[in-house]
């Protein structure tokens, strides 16, 4: 699943270290609270302005009383001269800051006129102006031609319609008739959380001067797939071609490959070629060297693997030929950047339940550490420095510079100094008694060590005895890291008055590819004995009372607690979120089908698959589970449909198990919601509370 994936895009996590906000001095007052999550400030998408001076990014406020968020572009000093300040004011969405190539210019997207559509603002004064009216809007990534004369972005058109009258004509039609049907001719006719029967995702140019408008990339293709669309574009340094990245094996089999290719289409328009044409696998991220003669790709090697490690590609644009710029150590680039000057590539990658920031040089070699996480992340290069986030269990994400200008030639380089830009939480982060997160290891199936992060309550009394309660992260390949979840927050679990334990068992990321491998074709196999060994391990500490266990997870979180409350009755309380329940049916309606069909061994009709499904199906055990048992699912999650809670929840009410289930109908995979997120919240906590403190 994309989730794990974008485990990473979705879960964002913070550690105290260096580079991070210092805790408040004098003693805190107070826990955690629910309205400190719900209402911190978001910060985003940094991007640095061509002479270094300025970074632009996004701030999103939460007001909890009518769960409305207003998301605004602000600009900071990059030298740190002057407090950030406000660059749109809106009570819409402005997001996808992008500066011109000359620096005078800033474009982004925004909905203050409904549909989001490309606006462009006059740095030195002025209001924003309006370039596209498209009828369905604007998608990021959003790309400046290098002559800051074009714009590059994403929009949904109707494959058979050549322009942009047709479109809007279709839209309206579909919009005014009486009748509400999805006409359903092919595969990933649904993605996340909406429908996608009759759209593509497109590639538009855009004049900056006149607005008219181009489709790069038509037919009846997703270019970008729509499941990735982050750096899914980039000019060629002429300006003359854009390279972007398209599933173009057929419909159907979209749902059922992972192989995503490079293009290049001239940038007026014209016929695509296939740059990557021997790879079967996953390729994303075109970046072009300065000189225009090669393209940097990040890329996978083994079809259909979604999971699979990602490494970084170097293709000579004349003969197609391929380098492969470091093979050890056994790191998956995340994201990454190239230097101004070409010669040095950035990346993020997760390692030991954190995610790192890295350098190598483009000639190739071993990468260097550059900067130790918590959760690094939106990188943005400019001249002799790095912008990014960083987050840590203890802070949401905050914007931070890194000078490049250190000379980083010894093999083992310390982690670097960062200057944080942004503060936007101090006010009642000052206020918040956080405990320091704890990163332990015990001994799991055939000996691998496995990390989990441990985290006490605040005014914590070693002389006392706490519950205990288990967080199984999603993917599966996924992970718990250093960092801050507006989801599963795990400080604000902790703050509940229990001890927080986050496992990364056999299929976490960031412990080499060979163990995200083992847990496919075995859900419940090896994965389970890590935990259990994490389980046992945790109840035996002094201040752990083993009697008052909780388990809560989501995704394949979920079908662990599924699978385990069939297992054992050990937990005293469970919460399942969207969690997988019944193997069988979950194949023949989640979307991405090269998932279920690589974890389970092929299609659901295939004897492997059978097997994978007698073997491992949490619903063949639902009859042994006696804990009490709180479900979610949502009814716009088309990843885990809603049906796969409901059917848990049915067992559980005709055997007498305590339980009880919350259904969203305007949700999907995740509640994102403010007003939903907090209905969630509160329920959870109060399940947890009536079991666990009886």
């Amino acid at each position: 699943m994309s989730e794990r994936l974008f485990a990473a895009a979705l879960i964002v996590f913070l550690r105290i270290s260096c580079s991070s906000l210092p805790a408040s001095a004098a003693p805190a007052a107070r826990p955690m609270s629910l309205d400190d999550l719900l209402t911190a400030v978001r910060v985003a998408d940094p991007q640095i302005s061509p002479d270094g001076r300025q970074v632009a990014f996004v701030r999103t406020t939460t007001d909890l009383a009518s769960g409305k968020r207003d998301a605004d572009v602000w600009i900071v000093a990059a030298d740190g001269s002057a407090p950030p300040r406000p660059l749109t004011r809106n009570e819409k969405t402005d997001e996808a800051p992008r500066f011109s190539p000359d620096g005078k210019t800033l474009a982004f997207i925004s909905t203050r006129g409904g549909a989001p559509q490309v606006y462009l603002l006059d740095l030195a004064g002025g209001e924003p102006r309006k370039l596209t009216d498209l009828s369905a809007g604007v998608q990021d990534p959003l790309v400046f031609s290098p002559d800051g004369k074009k714009l590059a972005f994403v929009s949904d058109v109707f494959p058979d319609c050549l322009d942009e009258a047709c479109n809007r004509k279709r839209r309206e039609e579909a919009e005014k008739s009486p009748v509400k049907v999805h006409h359903l001719t092919r595969l990933m006719y649904r993605h996340w959380d909406e429908w996608r029967e009759d759209v593509r995702h497109h590639v538009l140019v855009a004049d900056v001067a006149t607005g008219a408008v181009t489709d790069v990339t038509p037919g009846d293709f997703d270019s970008p797939p729509h499941q990735y669309e982050d750096g899914a574009i980039a000019f060629s340094p002429d300006g003359r071609e854009i390279a972007f990245v398209s599933n173009r094996d057929g419909n159907d089999r979209e749902a059922f490959t992972t192989n995503k290719d490079v293009f290049l289409v001239p940038a007026a328009g014209g016929a695509a070629e296939k740059l990557t044409v021997a790879n079967a696998a996953a390729d994303f991220d075109p970046v072009f060297t300065p000189d225009g003669a090669s393209i940097l790709v990040r890329a996978q090697r083994r079809p259909t693997f979604e999971a699979d490690r990602w490494y970084l590609d170097l293709y000579d644009r004349k003969t197609k030929a391929k380098r492969t710029l470091f093979e050890s150590p056994d790191l998956s680039v995340d994201e990454f950047v190239l230097s101004k000057d070409g010669k040095t590539v950035y990346f993020t990658a997760e390692r030991e339940g954190r995610r790192d920031l890295f350098e190598v040089s483009l000639a190739g070699g071993t990468p260097r550490l550059l900067k130790k996480g918590g959760d690094i992340g939106s990188l943005s290069a400019g001249p002799g420095v790095l912008v990014f986030t960083e987050a840590t269990l203890t802070s949401p994400p905050e914007i931070f510079l890194l000078s490049l200008e250190e000379k980083t030639g010894s093999p083992a380089a310390k982690s670097r100094q960062a200057k944080a830009l942004t503060d936007e939480n101090r006010s009642w982060r000052k206020e918040v008694a956080f405990s320091v997160p704890e990163s332990l290891s015990t001994t799991g199936a055939g000996g691998a060590r496995v990390q989990y992060w441990l985290i006490k309550p605040p005014a914590f009394d070693p002389a006392k005895k706490y519950p205990v309660v288990f967080l199984i992260h999603g993917g599966p390949q996924g992970a718990w890291e250093d960092g801050w979840s507006f989801r599963w927050c795990e400080s604000l679990w902790a703050a509940q008055g229990w001890v927080v334990v986050a496992p990364n068992p056999r299929g976490s990321t960031g412990f080499g590819q060979k163990f995200v491998d083992e847990i496919s074709g075995d859900w419940g196999g090896k994965v389970m004995v890590d935990l259990d060994a994490v389980f046992d391990a945790v109840v035996k500490m002094p201040f752990v009372d083993a009697s008052r266990q909780g388990i809560a997870g989501a995704s394949y979180g979920g079908y662990a607690v599924d699978w385990i409350l069939g297992h054992t009755g050990r937990f005293k309380a469970a919460v399942t979120h969207d969690g997988v329940f019944n193997l069988e049916s979950m194949t023949t309606v989640t979307e991405e089908l090269w998932f279920t069909d690589w974890d389970f061994g092929g299609a659901p009709w295939t004897a492997k698959a059978k097997e994978q499904f007698a073997k491992w199906s949490p619903h063949l055990h639902a009859d042994r589970i006696t804990t009490p048992t709180l479900v979610i699912t949502n009814e716009r999650d088309f990843r885990v449909p809603v049906d796969q809670g409901l059917q848990l929840f049915t067992a559980l009410r005709r055997q007498g198990v305590p339980s009880e289930a919350l259904v969203f109908p305007d949700e999907g995979h995740f509640v994102l919601k403010p007003l939903n997120s907090k209905r969630w919240h509160e329920a959870v906590f109060g399940w947890m509370k009536k079991w666990l403190e009886r």
